[in-house]
């Protein structure tokens, strides 16, 4: 077993092969004078099983280009069996023709990741879990919900409800609620347009509840301080967020600290950025251990869903 790593985010990289006890592999990642990724694998991989971390994060369009180029070298070089581990798909939120004349990036993902050379693909909490139905190859889609539950957990909130942003996000969060014996309440709400979000109203009893806005992602933030908002009409006590994907674009953090939000929790699926890192609101969470131990279990071909029973 090898493990690469791209420059999206090396230190979750680097804490994985630290929870497997080895060294990251040896290439060099470096552009061009006119700017084109210059990748090459500087040990041998013939017949080994790689592993290459890389999140379609911050410049999605070049990261994911760089994982392109390193999971065709590793094809070129003879790896044995080569698994894109990617924390954070990106395109995942184009995932069906939702009007006339748009792609469906998410399938054109897939595509491209088998034709480059991914034999099998590791990631967590894709935005809609059919996704795994595009591909042809096997996916591993990993839960955050063990590793922010724990963490909850340890806050000692009392009279907990955990509330799903959207309809979308129902199942989501029920499975969420079941692991923490809490309570589910659902924000209704209405999109006029793209990263527009309207709330409507809040289904179910939130009123003195310490509560947790649970999703896949933050974007905008939109959604959930529009969420907030509504919470605080209905009575909500505490008000906490967790996200698996702190993508955090535009005015997302300052939306959030002047927000009613207590905390935020993410994982380092996204390296956070300098100014949420700086910010009082955000604690990350490290999946790192839980991307180690699939990664282990893929290698020894032992069970990856058993780590979430």
């Amino acid at each position: 077993m090898k493990v690469f790593s791209g420059s999206s985010n090396p230190q979750l990289a680097q804490r994985i092969a630290s929870y497997l006890k080895i060294e990251l592999g040896r290439c060099v990642l470096d552009r061009f004078a006119d700017g084109e990724i210059h990748f090459y694998i500087d040990e041998n991989v013939r017949g080994e099983d790689v592993f290459v971390i890389q999140s379609g994060c911050a410049d999605a369009n070049f990261h994911l280009m760089e994982l392109f180029l390193m999971l065709d070298a590793f094809k070129r070089a003879s790896a044995g069996r080569i698994t894109a581990v990617i924390p954070y798909f990106a395109y995942a939120r184009q995932d069906w023709k939702d009007r006339p004349r748009v792609p469906i990036s998410a399938r054109l993902m897939a595509d491209l990741l088998e034709t480059a050379g991914a034999n099998r693909v590791l990631t967590m909490d894709l935005h809609s879990p059919q996704i795994q139905g595009f591909f042809s190859i096997p996916v591993d889609n990993l839960m955050a919900a063990p590793v922010i539950a724990n963490h909850i957990r340890t806050l000692n909130l009392a009279n907990l409800t955990i509330v799903s942003p959207d309809a979308g996000g129902v199942g989501r969060a029920r499975v969420f609620a079941k692991r923490l014996d809490a309570m589910l309440a659902i924000i209704d709400k209405r999109r006029p347009a793209p990263n527009v979000a309207q709330v409507l109203h809040v289904i179910g009893e939130v009123r003195d509840q310490d509560v947790v806005i649970f999703d896949d992602m933050v974007d905008t933030a939109g959604t959930l301080t529009l969420g907030v908002e509504a919470l605080r009409r209905e009575g909500a006590k505490r008000i906490f967020a967790a996200c698996t994907h702190p993508v955090l674009s535009g005015e997302a953090v300052e939306r959030i600290e002047k927000s009613g939000l207590e905390k935020v929790f993410v994982t380092d699926t996204i390296p956070l950025k300098d100014q949420a890192s700086r910010s009082q609101r955000f604690q990350v969470l490290s999946v790192a251990e839980l991307f180690g131990e699939a990664i282990k279990r893929i290698n020894e071909g032992s069970s990856v869903s058993s780590l979430f029973t």
